[in-house]
């Protein structure tokens, strides 16, 4: 079967360099995603303990975003605390100034990172971006098949010990 890689990004120096050792922990959990419309991708994720939701993929994204009913869901179980606020340009030129959160953890696919960094929209959608992939690094966006293969994850047994 023939594989494209749309966006193979390889976050740590050596790995740039081209020059790193494979390492244990390296591409260890593969994660499907879904095709969305305007070759959009999204995989299933959770924040905290709250239900399943699913997340597009963004990784021109540099921070992952929650919705407004997820964060007041998560203030509720105190489970996010806010951090600063963040301002940007966005890609029509306008600029934006959101809050961004600390959330406890959130899984992406089996994927636990504990302390992420949020950033706050009022739109329904939920975006995985660059703050919370960079953990998982180095990782690889495939379009086929379409998913992602994460490093250095840790199960939702295991984090929860921790």
């Amino acid at each position: 079967m023939r594989k494209v890689f749309c966006t193979a990004l390889a976050l740590t120096a050596g790995l740039i360099n081209g020059n790193a050792p494979a390492f244990a922990g390296n591409f260890d959990t593969r994660i499907p995603m879904r095709i969305g419309k305007a070759a959009t991708f999204y995989v299933n994720g959770r924040v905290a303990d709250l239900a399943h939701t699913e997340f597009m993929v963004d990784t021109g994204s540099s921070i992952t975003t929650i919705n407004q009913p997820t964060l007041d869901q998560l203030i509720e179980k105190g489970m996010a605390n806010y951090d600063r606020d963040l301002s940007g340009t966005l890609a029509d030129g306008s600029t934006l100034t959101v809050p961004v959160y600390r959330v406890v953890s959130l899984d992406i696919g089996g994927c636990v990172l504990k302390d992420v960094e949020a950033a706050v929209f009022a739109t329904n959608r939920q975006i995985l971006g660059l703050s919370a992939l960079n953990r998982t690094a180095p990782f690889i966006f495939s379009v086929d098949p379409p998913e992602l293969v994460l490093s250095n994850c840790v199960g939702p047994e295991i984090a929860e010990a921790r």
